[in-house]
Formats: structure tokens, sequence, C-alpha cells
């Protein structure tokens, strides 16, 4: 029985171990672009020290596009209270990119959108499916990750955003 509390213990001191290891994961470098065509490096992107999301999407994606609506129905109180930048990572391939800035605008979406093409930003942030979203602290470090999306998925978030703003 000993035996079984140490392993225990030894465990619980290892997960943790292992949770605060990824904290002060950067942002890695990418070229990816935006709506405009012009190239952004991802590393490069700042908010004054305030928090950044980043949100990988998909036109394809149900939960996706639900996601994105709910964070745009919040995004001025989140902006106002926290200051936080929201980017959207649109993981469609170049086949499907045409469709983003005609969706994008035609949902009112009032955060940045970026365009990973070639799934390199993606690749590197270790995104498997979207939709998955990263919060950002001041120092480019990744705090908070989430995968997938439910009604009230952004609430967590938002407390997360208020967290890593000190509020």
């Amino acid at each position: 029985m000993k035996k079984f509390i140490i392993a225990g213990i030894l465990f619980a001191i290892s997960f943790n171990f292992m949770l605060f290891a990824q904290d002060g994961k950067k942002v890695p470098s990418v070229r990816v672009k935006s709506l405009q065509g012009e190239t952004v490096v991802t590393s490069e992107l700042t908010n004054d020290g305030k928090p950044i999301v980043f949100t990988f999407w998909a036109t394809w994606c149900k939960p996706c596009l639900q996601e994105m609506n709910a964070i745009n129905e919040k995004f001025e109180e989140w902006t106002k209270e926290t200051g936080v930048r929201v980017i959207a990572i649109s993981i469609d391939d170049s086949r499907n990119t045409k469709k983003v800035a005609p969706l994008v605008k035609g949902r009112g979406w009032k955060f940045d959108v970026l365009l990973d093409e070639n799934s390199d930003f993606k690749r590197a942030m270790n995104v498997s499916n979207p939709p998955h979203s990263f919060i950002v602290n001041a120092n480019g470090e990744i705090v908070w990750e989430h995968t997938g999306y439910a009604p009230g998925d952004e609430e967590e978030m938002f407390d997360n955003i208020k967290k890593v703003a000190g509020k």
C-alpha cells in the first residue's frame, strides 16, 4: 500500500512538472499571409503587453464557425475590458482560401484573420484538429490552450484572458 501511495505522489509531481514545463513555450516564427496578401511573421505579432488569442479554424469546420461567431459577439467587450487581440488563423488550403475573406466580411468578424495555406503555423503549434485556441501572454509565451468548441467555451477562454491580463 505504501508503494502505491509513493508512486501516486511521484506521478502527481511529475504530471504537474509536465504542465509547468510547458509554460514559457514561445510562439514559433512562421510566415503566414494577411487577407490582403502581405507576409506576416507570427513571432513578431504583438499587443502592447496585453494578451493575444490565436485560434485556428477552417471554413469547412462548423464548430470553428460557431466559435468565431461567439468570439465576435463578445469581442468588443473583451477588448474593452482586457485589451486582448484575437487573431484567427485560417488553415484552409490554397484551393479554399478564396472563400475566407468573403466569409469573414459576410459574418462581420472584427478581429484579425490570417491565412496559413501550407499549414506551417498549424504544424509548428502542434494543432491537429480545429478549432484549437491559444492564449499568449505579454512575453509571447503560450499560457493556455483549448481544442474543440461547445457553446459556452468562449466564457472559459475569457476567464483565462482576464487572468493573463491581470483583471
